[in-house]
């Protein structure tokens, strides 16, 4: 459930019989709140553990049964009396266009919230691709001014865990690993916890035999997609997203957008709102030691697979000549040879 290699084993449990409970902040600016309905669908472990037996979830306006004024005030009394040792988690990007008007949070613009809340934050984990890049509505021409989480505040640790939403595992994993170790996991060079960012989405895909192969679907209604085809030509993004979808799925491992039938959108990607139409295939596809698009790929399969019938049928050609010269050999020095 963490990522981890079973040798961590010894130190998750050692970890798991500390006594504290890591004390948690969770804020939600310019979302859509499908970050919160990701987390709670987590399975492994469940969400309902994460929050009562994991953290100290003390904030979050989503889950709370708090509101209002007073739920306010316990937000400004955990952050003095935690301060410099609570996780920030936080969903959503963060406006500032005319003076972060655009998503006001307590009767206060969430731009002042967050920079707040991140100032006596121990760390901060972005939850979601409007965390992580700024979100969907960053997409051009950006009216709002919506900027990621880390082009706002700075001077802390950041994790990245984008996704639109997230893959729940995911979501509860990267806290879990906070909780037990009391620091954020190993990250790759974009701030994204290697664990579950470290393949593509084409290296787990269940469909990439038949990206080897050369078999693509080129519509969603024909043949090849009724087969369950690769859906590279029509535009899956899987060979250049980073993401766990391919082995963790949703749902507890029932199913993922490739395996409903949908190519990979890259909605964990930086800017993926931007890079439509999302229905053309991407222009080049990397493969070890070279570049190669469809096309090649299959006419490179197409043409071994000649290659193969010519040989055979050399062979064959050779094999029927050796038998007719047995003959005659035969034929010539008679039975009793």
């Amino acid at each position: 459930m963490l990522g981890l290699s079973p040798t961590m084993l010894p130190k998750v449990v050692a970890a798991a019989e500390k006594a504290s409970l890591p004390v948690v902040v969770w804020l939600h600016g310019h979302e859509c709140t499908g970050c919160d309905e990701s987390f709670i669908r987590s399975q492994s472990p469940l969400a309902s553990d994460v929050v009562l037996n994991m953290i100290a979830l003390e904030y979050s306006d989503t889950l709370a049964a708090a509101a209002g004024a007073p739920f306010e005030h316990h937000l400004k009394e955990v952050r003095e009396k935690y301060a410099g040792k609570y996780l920030l988690a936080v969903e959503g990007g963060v406006p500032m266009a005319e003076g972060g008007i655009y998503c006001m949070v307590g009767g206060r613009p969430f731009a002042t919230a967050l920079k707040e809340a991140a100032q006596g934050a121990a760390a901060v984990i972005e939850y979601g691709s409007c965390a992580a890049w700024g979100g969907i509505q960053a997409a051009k021409p950006n009216p709002t001014q919506s900027l990621s989480v880390s082009e706002v505040i700075s001077g802390k640790p950041i994790v990245k865990v984008p996704g639109c939403p997230p893959v729940p595992e995911v979501m509860t994993g990267v806290i879990m690993h906070y909780a037990l170790f009391g620091a954020l996991p190993p990250l790759d060079s974009q701030g994204r916890p290697k664990q579950f960012f470290g393949n593509r989405i084409h290296d787990t895909c269940y469909r990439r035999p038949f990206f080897d192969s050369g078999m693509f679907a080129e519509k969603f209604d024909d043949a090849g997609a009724k087969a369950g085809w690769c859906l590279y030509k029509v535009g899956c993004r899987g060979p250049e997203t980073y993401n766990s979808c391919g082995n963790l799925r949703w749902w507890n491992g029932l199913s993922y957008p490739i395996q409903s039938g949908h190519g990979c959108i890259g909605c964990s990607s930086n800017n993926f709102w931007d890079m439509d139409p999302f229905y053309e295939r991407l222009p080049n596809i990397p493969i070890p030691g070279t570049v190669a698009n469809a096309d090649k790929v299959g006419a490179v399969v197409a043409g071994a697979a000649a290659a193969a019938v010519a040989v055979h049928g050399a062979l064959s050609v050779v094999q029927k000549n050796k038998g007719k010269k047995l003959e005659q050999t035969n034929s010539v020095r008679g039975p009793e040879a």
